[in-house]
């Protein structure tokens, strides 16, 4: 600086006038070492500004010397301007801003913040403002409320990522998502290495474990539902003995079908089951049908033949009965007794019998009739009459 010749607005130079100056004043008498420009008087705007870069310099660890001054040893100004009290305090208040600045920090409501003592967990703290003096306590936020999917399966690994081998000795192809967020930071933080890579391990794990139990054809139709909520039970205790503070929401059971490979062979297969499954229910429906008509068929027979055995039975004790009574009667007259029964056994057997009885004239005809008259059609027209 002392070898300038001016200011920054091109001032004549002091070329080592003023330097005997006992109170270290410059040749102006003002003590900044400072001459004035040969333009004239420098406006106040300036010297402000002029004032500002200097005070500007100090608290960046400059020297404070002004331009256009001979700062050093032979010149005529001094070390530029003194570090006054105001400063200090000013450099002090800003200090502590910063440290206040790096030491507050907010928590929004869907995060929660983990502090650090010195490297070691001190506490989690909610939603809000809170204050961990920096440096002894530094702080990390984690969002626990955002749900985060892992999607495991052929889309995203690989032709092999999710076939899986039955309990039947099947393969069968599986994508499925876990959804799943954070519970515990502290333990979200410190306990796992790579939680994405954790979730994917333990979820491949229990669904190999769950499909290596169970039979092909439940996978495919009807047990979808509750494979999701094993698995959902069983990656949530997994992950809970290793204390990882992640939460299991939900598990979405994407696809389950045979592999590529053999899945035309395996619809055949599937048509021809449907096909006998529906033979089957058919024969056992006609079955079923054959066997209520024969027990009904029975049970109608079997009524038949307790009432013709009734009938039977009551018909000989009315017989008996009868038979007892005439014989009553034929102890009494048996003359007339006989010859009633014979008129009822003669009835009895005549009585449906086309027969007509006619007295025999002296001639062997009958007597008034002509002999070929047909007189059984006669009397069935006159019966029908």
């Amino acid at each position: 600086m002392a070898g300038q010749s001016g200011g920054p607005w091109g001032g004549g130079g002091n070329s080592g006038g003023g330097s005997g100056n006992d109170d270290g004043k410059g040749q102006n008498g003002n003590g900044d070492g400072r001459r004035p420009p040969s333009g004239g008087q420098m406006s106040e705007i300036d010297e402000l500004v002029k004032k500002g870069q200097d005070q500007l310099r100090v608290l960046m660890g400059g020297r404070g010397g002004r331009s256009g001054g001979t700062g050093g040893p032979g010149g005529d100004g001094g070390g530029g301007p003194a570090i006054t009290r105001g400063t200090v305090i000013l450099g002090l208040l800003g200090l502590v801003g910063l440290w206040l600045f790096a030491s507050f920090y907010t928590v929004k409501p869907e995060e929660r913040a983990v502090e650090l003592f010195l490297g070691e967990y001190h506490r989690t703290t909610g939603s809000g403002p809170h204050l961990a003096p920096w440096p002894l306590i530094t702080y990390e936020k984690v969002a626990v409320t955002s749900e985060r999917n892992e999607d495991i399966g052929v889309s995203d690994r690989g032709s092999e990522a999710g076939l899986m081998l039955t309990g039947d000795e099947n393969i069968v192809d599986i994508d499925f998502q876990v959804v799943w967020n954070i519970n515990d930071p502290a333990m979200y933080l410190f306990n796992l290495r790579d939680p994405k890579a954790t979730i994917r391990a333990v979820s491949e794990s229990a669904m190999r474990e769950i499909i290596a139990q169970s039979r092909l054809a439940p996978i495919l139709n009807r047990d979808r539902g509750s494979i999701a909520q094993r698995l959902g039970d069983l990656v949530q205790l997994t992950l809970d003995s290793y204390d990882s503070g992640l939460n299991v929401i939900r598990v979405n059971f994407d696809k389950a079908d045979p592999p590529i490979q053999v899945i035309d062979a395996f619809r055949d297969v599937q048509a021809a089951a449907q096909q006998r499954d529906r033979l089957e229910k058919e024969a056992d429906a006609y079955a079923a049908r054959v066997f209520a008509e024969a027990r009904g068929q029975a049970a109608q027979t079997l009524e038949e033949a307790e009432g013709y055995r009734a009938r039977v039975v009551n018909e000989a004790q009315g017989q008996a009965s009868r038979f007892s009574a005439v014989l009553g009667e034929y102890d009494k007259a048996p003359e007339v007794t006989r010859t009633r029964l014979y008129i009822e056994a003669m009835e009895e057997v005549l009585g449906d019998m086309d027969k007509i009885i006619l007295d025999q004239n002296q001639s062997g005809g009958a007597q008034g009739v002509v002999p070929y008259l047909p007189l059984n059609e006669l009397r069935k027209n006159s019966e029908g009459q």
